[in-house]
């Protein structure tokens, strides 16, 4: 694995941020959407992924509509605060504060505020950025790469001591997840939507990227869990996500 120091210290603190819940139509399955702020012990401050546009807290079903994300579900909750900066807050953290975002991969759940940090640089797979716009949604692809300092990777590299991020494709071509060390927690693994939940390698990887890419990667992290004991939090798992400490509670 490669090394590259772009975290100082090692994790801390793991906050699961709420950035609200979706009803899929096809099969009535209720997601929470969510990312993560990482504290390490040098008193650096990483946010993982940013949820929806910010146009959605005026108007989600207009929204949805606009997107065309009403053909495919219903967003069930999504208040002001489920958005990163009202997130934060809650466990007394500013926008300011935020040393480096992490993007998993950018659709529309993960990338609506990825332009709202302008002080920090933005690390992500390097086939992501690739991509002449962000994912988003579809057809749909509203949004341009914001003008930062990117890190991007192409393999699996600790970018800190406890702190791995893994290329695990085939969800979306630049979609990455994190493993974390933590003091009390022991070894975390967060997949992002490289496995959305356990029953995925039974019920198929039905619109992803590359559905065999999918497959492999999803088997791939769970054998890494094993080996590891790791503490695992999928992307969107309707059983997992209300058992889930939420910021200003946080895994240590």
């Amino acid at each position: 694995m490669k090394t590259v120091s772009y975290i100082k210290g090692s994790p801390t603190e793991l906050h699961v941020l709420d950035f609200g819940l979706f009803q899929v139509h096809a099969n009535g399955r209720i997601i929470g959407i969510c990312g993560f702020l990482i504290h390490t012990s040098a008193g650096q401050k990483i946010l993982v992924d940013t949820g929806y546009h910010r146009k959605y807290a005026a108007d989600p079903h207009g929204s949805s509509v606009e997107d065309g994300m009403d053909k495919f579900g219903d967003i069930l909750k999504l208040d002001p605060v489920n958005f990163p900066k009202e997130q934060l807050a809650l466990s007394s953290v500013d926008v300011s504060d935020i040393d480096l975002l992490i993007m998993t991969h950018t659709h529309i759940d993960h990338v609506g505020g990825l332009a709202d940090f302008p002080d920090c640089p933005i690390l992500m797979s390097r086939a992501e950025r690739a991509l002449d716009k962000p994912l988003y949604w579809g057809d749909a692809q509203p949004l341009e790469w914001p003008d930062r300092e990117y890190l991007l990777l192409d393999e699996d590299t600790e970018i800190g001591p406890g702190f791995r991020i893994l290329q695990t494709p085939g969800h979306a071509p630049g979609q990455i997840s994190i493993e974390l060390d933590l003091p009390e927690t022991g070894p975390v693994l967060l997949t992002s939507d490289a496995i959305s939940r356990p029953s995925e390698i039974d019920d198929g990887f039905g619109g992803s990227w590359d559905e065999e890419l999918a497959h492999k990667n999803f088997v791939r992290l769970m054998d890494r869990a094993k080996e590891t004991e790791a503490f695992v939090i999928f992307g969107h798992s309707p059983d997992q996500w209300p058992t889930l400490r939420k910021t200003p509670e946080f895994y240590s």
